[in-house]
């Protein structure tokens, strides 16, 4: 299925073989639908750390170096937004690494999500 971008004329048979005349203006149901579905890609996944009453500060700390490599300075300025806060966004990207991520975290024994960047 091809999306017109010129202002051509397209003819296409109709019910009962008649011609249908549709402009290049007129949006089509699976234009719109195509369009819809190009505008949900570009939004990146986020994996986001709750706060949790069971991991220690400096043990968040390390694990956001471990598996982000972040610096000492990031990795603490994001724990302290879990803290503080109650989460922190911590990585982002395509959907499937956010599901890594997500999985790393939870092995590491931290909680955490993945959801659609506001």
């Amino acid at each position: 299925m091809g999306l017109c971008t010129d202002d051509t004329v397209r003819v296409a048979a109709g019910p009962a073989g008649g011609n249908v005349t549709l402009s290049a203006a007129q949006a089509t149901p699976e234009a719109i639908e195509y369009s819809e579905i190009l505008e949900a890609e570009d939004r990146p996944w986020v994996t986001v750390v709750w706060d949790d009453p069971v991991n220690l500060m400096h043990y968040v700390t390390y694990i956001f170096q471990k598996l982000f490599g972040y610096s000492k300075g990031k990795a603490t300025e994001l724990m302290l937004k879990v803290h503080n806060e109650g989460k922190a966004v911590v990585s982002s990207g395509s959907r499937d690494k956010m599901e890594h991520d997500v999985q790393r975290l939870h092995a590491a024994g931290l909680w955490a999500t993945m959801q659609r960047d506001d």
